[in-house]
């Protein structure tokens, strides 16, 4: 792929199992939100795609050796979206399946926000939006000091690019020539109170990444495949970082929460729980 061109899919053997494996997250953050009485679902289900494509599809990790040196680094950025993260790493093997149900509670490693070293994979603590991306270009200029031969991948929201933050280290990586570093936005087009584009001149994201020196791309974040297809590239031979605004629906999977906000406050009743299990069994 060309960069500036549009995310093309490539259907891979797996991805029947791809989208079984995000149906499974998907049901988990669910029935997480609701045990804990935790916000923030629709967040969480607009990103399951992307975490899929990096977990299962190109993420250099192993949950048996979870502090390998050569481990790629993966900063997820929009922490308050900690439930697809959780859940992900425990399909993943990185922690049991079982401890999701302690999500929340107190004593557990499972927080509300990730917090680093609680639990393996982990990297860094994140919540306090604007900063994943700047954190993964130090840890990518790291990698290129000790010559280390790991890539760092940032997964952040469209409304984190508000902070400057975000623009400092996305002027940076360019001029430090981190060709092995790589952010996905997922632009699902909500902020907290509004339509992102009539709180913040975001638009046009791909362009603006283009513009400062990124290999940037644009398409469909629901596309396991797609979007793998991209990660496989990084580094991509241009010696530049890469950027992926990856379209997504809030609330992905369940038809009700799909691009309804309200779903970033509210949490789902046992009723609903049961309805948004059957659709994402189907």
């Amino acid at each position: 792929m060309n960069p500036g061109a549009q995310l093309a899919s490539t259907p891979a053997s797996h991805e029947v199992d791809l989208r079984a494996r995000a149906a499974a997250i998907r049901r988990d953050v669910v029935r997480m939100s609701h045990a804990a009485r935790a916000p923030h679902l629709a967040s969480a289900l607009s990103c399951v795609d992307l975490l899929a494509a990096l977990y299962f599809c190109e993420l250099r990790v192993d949950p048996a050796r979870p502090d390998d040196p050569e481990r790629d680094r993966f900063l997820f950025s929009k922490g308050h979206a900690a439930t697809a993260l959780y859940a992900t790493l425990a399909h993943r093997g990185f922690i049991p399946l079982a401890e999701l149900e302690r999500f929340g509670a107190a004593g557990s490693p499972l927080a509300e926000q990730p917090i680093p070293c609680a639990v393996p994979g982990i990297e860094a603590a994140t919540g306090s939006l604007g900063h994943g991306l700047p954190v993964g270009a130090g840890m990518a200029l790291a990698a290129r000091i000790t010559r280390r031969h790991y890539r760092c991948f940032v997964l952040m929201g469209d409304g984190e690019c508000n902070e400057g933050s975000v623009w400092e280290a996305v002027l940076f990586a360019p001029a430090q020539g981190l060709d092995h570093l790589a952010v996905l936005v997922d632009a699902n087009g909500w902020q907290a109170t509004d339509r992102s584009d009539r709180v913040m001149a975001l638009e046009p994201l791909r362009e603006k990444f283009e513009a400062f020196g990124w290999s940037a791309h644009e398409g469909d974040g629901h596309d396991v495949d797609a979007v793998a297809s991209v990660l496989r590239r990084v580094p991509d031979g241009s010696g530049r970082p890469i950027a992926i605004v990856a379209r997504t629906i809030k609330g992905r999977g369940v038809s009700f929460m799909e691009d309804d906000n309200n779903w970033h406050y509210r949490v789902p009743d046992a009723a609903q729980v049961d309805a948004a299990v059957a659709e994402l069994n189907e």
